[in-house]
């Protein structure tokens, strides 16, 4: 089959978004500023278009395309270093934005990236034949996350996914250490997006404070990294004030 799809995704000007995926060490391979604002950027089999579009506002974009990928850990570790050497530091939230790496209940392990434009691309690596969801877990508190993370994610609700997770830390059950990590880390990622540091710094902080044994460790490693980089990302926000 020699058929191949590229997706064309639109923008309000092209020079940010050139600049933020050369950042990420794509190649320009052709520009047109006129009759229409036009450019085209590639990064080994990843090829995306833009087109600019007057007037159009990126923080109400529904553009997206998925980018499968044999090596995820190594596209997300490369895509960080590029932005923080060119941001001088890793945006987490806002435009433009990378978000964590998960494994979905879906078969992926992925991470979301939006650019300046407002365009969401998604990237993952297949780790089962079975792309259908999986059931959600019948357990409380991973049946908690489950629906926590799509929505924060997959459906882009961050206050639907706060909203489950406050629900369910305030039971009188308790969950495991891993979960109770996971679930503060989430809880942090999304009350940043709704631009609610009080609530993501203290989530951050009790996060930190929970005690892993050196399995549990490597059970939440992605969450811990999440914990860095939102810990990292909550030090640059300017306080409060004059």
């Amino acid at each position: 089959m020699g058929e191949k799809t590229i997706p064309i995704l639109p923008c309000p000007t092209i020079q940010p978004v050139l600049d933020f995926y050369t950042a990420l060490g794509f190649e320009v391979t052709f520009q047109q500023k006129s009759p229409n604002p036009y450019a085209v950027v590639e990064r080994g089999g990843i090829e995306l278009q833009f087109f600019g579009v007057k007037h159009y506002e990126p923080a109400d974009s529904l553009s997206t395309c998925y980018v499968l990928t044999d090596d995820v850990d190594g596209l997300h570790d490369a895509f960080r270093a590029g932005l923080k050497a060119a941001y001088g530091r890793v945006p987490t939230r806002g435009l433009p934005r990378i978000g964590p790496l998960k494994d979905m209940s879906y078969g992926v392990r992925q991470f979301l990236m939006t650019d300046p434009g407002g365009n969401c691309i998604r990237i993952g690596q297949l780790t089962s034949t079975d792309l259908h969801h999986r059931p959600a877990p019948q357990e409380t508190f991973a049946r908690a996350l489950h629906h926590a993370s799509l929505l924060a994610d997959s459906k882009g609700d961050p206050a639907a996914a706060a909203q489950v997770i406050d629900r369910v830390l305030r039971l009188d059950e308790q969950p495991t250490p891993v979960q109770l990590l996971e679930l503060l880390v989430l809880r942090a990622d999304v009350a940043g997006r709704l631009g609610d540091e009080d609530t993501s710094a203290t989530a951050l902080a009790r996060a930190a404070a929970v005690p892993l044994t050196v399995e549990e460790r490597e059970s939440a490693h992605d969450s811990l990294v999440r914990l860095d980089e939102l810990r990292e990302a909550g030090s640059q926000v300017p306080p409060d004030g004059p």
